[in-house]
């Protein structure tokens, strides 16, 4: 039987898709290694751990967002970017609900790799935000506003907390007109 090669890449993509699949409560090192044809002790060339495992995968869907969220305000500018962003952030975090589950802790200002990741993201919506005339400071304000509705919202929406009848997607539609007229009143401050 040929031997199967795997690389770091190899190793957390399959785990980032299974994660999605099977959740990532179900997700460890064995069935990792049982999924990519491999022995456990292979994955040790590649990660240091499930610990390791996790970061990575936290790394890598930061990585995936940033893309997406990118790719959405393309040709977008003010108000219409801010939407974008947020539909983007939250189809993603709907669609990679494992990954997202590992995402939910992140800390920007823990290391520089940790910085790195989102750096992108970031400069976009302050940008957008000091087009809109909104202060540094105010504009820190309000990446923390929006990513704890979005983390927040994605959270209920992938453990199927809202119990109403109403569609989610309304409620979400109409959280992001707030926020957004919210932030209008920031204007100049």
């Amino acid at each position: 039987m040929p031997k199967i090669k795997i690389d770091k890449e190899s190793v957390i993509k399959e785990a980032a898709y299974m994660a999605n699949t099977i959740g990532i409560e179900n997700l460890s090192l064995k069935t990792l290694a049982a999924q990519l044809g491999v022995k456990s002790p292979s994955l040790y060339n590649h990660i240091d751990g499930f610990d390791d495992l996790k970061q990575q995968l936290m790394l890598y869907g930061w990585k995936e967002l940033e893309n997406r969220i990118i790719e959405a305000v393309i040709g977008l500018s003010g108000y219409d970017a801010i939407r974008a962003m947020c539909y983007a952030f939250h189809e993603y975090a709907i669609e990679n609900q494992g990954v997202f589950s590992t995402m939910l802790w992140y800390n920007q200002f823990e290391n520089e790799q940790m910085n790195e990741v989102t750096s992108k993201m970031f400069t976009i919506f302050f940008k957008v935000t000091k087009s809109l005339n909104i202060s540094q400071d105010n504009c820190v304000h309000l990446v923390r506003m929006f990513r704890s509705f979005l983390e927040g919202f994605a959270l209920l929406e992938n453990h199927n907390a809202f119990g109403n009848t109403q569609l989610i997607k309304d409620s979400f539609e109409l959280s992001i007109t707030i926020l957004i007229e919210g932030t209008k009143k920031l204007e100049g401050k």
